[in-house]
């Protein structure tokens, strides 16, 4: 007999599609969720008795349905016993749920809850956390504990979020073409600010940490659905490649360890062998994009056995395709790393001096910029760039670094 942790393995995988399908159904998230919610607690009762239907998504969704109408016809109900007036509740009419169901509908609906999530009028910290309770179904508790903050404060920001999709004007038919294509871009990049949030954990048990996978599952999804979509072939790939280091990027104290002083034994190589076969086959639709771009530039680093064996001239080349596909000050802050292993750090500080005003607020263009002055032998100034970039760090990870970049240059080390 099944246990209930694989029931609730089975809920995890079906929830994208069966929230899609219920919101397109009932056209509002909480009524979508708590009808999921239901479904879920009577196939747990269901279930063992009977064995899981075969089509186990099918089920909540029309169970699920079907429970949430029943429940909004008592509301009303009572309401009309009371002598209120409600609101539509989108019940009428009993549609067809066959035709509800469809699996033409499937890839739209999965598109338009991942899009309904990153709305445009949500800020990109409200967008990840009504994600993840919406589509993935961490609780609250498991949110609020990912991003460090109060349990009460993330409810909070769930409901606004949630407040602001209700108030927005979404619609619910299937996107053209250009809108889809337009959908895509935003879902890929609230799935990148989700894996980067997991990305700077340095504990790979943490529940911050967790964010990578979950953001990989996500994007595994949409890639499933819009399988000749190169940009979601090259953000798969970048995530995996980037990913694949998770082993080796921070020390046994939570100190972050640089690309070139890492054991590069530690490095996952079945996701770069995932990522690197996913880059090949985007590349291959001639149709380059900034996640295609960033991907190829993690996998020169996966393929060096070797820091001295890093393709440097490579690297630059897909920097300066970066800029010109996704120009911004970051892009050129990380050529110029490129730049420094080819020309020298004098050049590279040439390059950033005009990204100064721009930057000025970002730990790592002081972080680097630091770098390069003590390469050149400008101590003092190396010391005030270190120290800029120690106050503006965000995690205590990147100051203990950035203070042990500062004793190193005290004591005269120049790495």
């Amino acid at each position: 007999m099944a246990r209930t942790d694989d029931y609730r393995a089975t809920f995890a995988a079906a929830r994208p599609r069966a929230m899609a399908a219920l919101l397109r159904y009932f056209r509002d998230l909480d009524r979508a969720e708590d009808a999921f919610q239901e479904a879920c607690v009577r196939a747990l009762s269901a279930w063992p008795r009977n064995s899981p239907p075969r089509d186990a998504t099918g089920w909540l969704i029309l169970v699920g349905r079907n429970a949430q109408v029943d429940a909004l016809r008592r509301q009303q109900k009572v309401a009309n016993e009371a002598g209120g007036i409600v609101a539509d509740t989108a019940v009428g009419g009993e549609p067809d749920m066959i035709e509800r169901l469809d699996q033409s509908h499937f890839r739209d609906d999965i598109l338009r809850l991942l899009f309904t999530c990153c709305h445009r009028d949500l800020p990109p910290a409200q967008q990840i956390a009504v994600a993840l309770r919406v589509i993935s179904g961490l609780s609250v508790v498991q949110i609020s504990r990912a991003f460090l903050v109060s349990e009460a404060a993330m409810e909070q920001r769930i409901t606004r979020a949630k407040a602001r999709i209700a108030k927005a004007e979404l619609s619910y038919e299937a996107p053209g073409a250009l809108e889809r294509v337009e959908r895509l871009a935003a879902v890929g990049k609230m799935l990148y600010l989700l894996f980067n949030e997991g990305y700077t954990a340095a504990d790979p048990a943490s529940d911050r940490a967790t964010l990578c996978a979950e953001a990989i599952r996500l994007v595994r999804l949409l890639l499933e659905m819009f399988p000749a979509e190169p940009e979601l072939m090259g953000l798969l790939a970048l995530m995996l490649l980037q990913h694949s280091r998770a082993a080796a990027r921070f020390d046994a104290g939570g100190s972050p360890i640089l690309l070139d002083d890492q054991d590069r034994r530690l490095w996952n190589r079945d996701a770069i062998g995932e990522g690197i076969a996913l880059i090949d086959k985007a590349m291959r639709h001639r149709a380059p994009g900034p996640y295609q771009i960033q991907a190829a530039i993690a996998a020169l680093h996966a393929r060096a056995e070797s820091p001295a064996d890093t393709d440097w001239h490579q690297i630059d080349q897909l920097y300066q395709a970066l800029e010109r596909h996704a120009p911004s000050p970051v892009t050129t802050l990380n050529r110029a790393v490129a730049v420094a292993r080819l020309r020298g750090a004098a050049a590279a500080l040439e390059m950033i001096a005009p990204l100064s005003e721009a930057l000025d607020g970002y730990f790592y263009y002081h972080g680097v910029r630091g770098i390069f002055l003590k390469e050149i032998g400008h101590q003092e100034e190396a010391r005030r760039a270190l120290l800029r970039a120690m106050s503006l760090a965000s995690t205590p990870a990147e100051a203990v670094h950035v203070r042990r970049e500062i004793e190193l240059l005290e004591h005269g080390v120049v790495r």
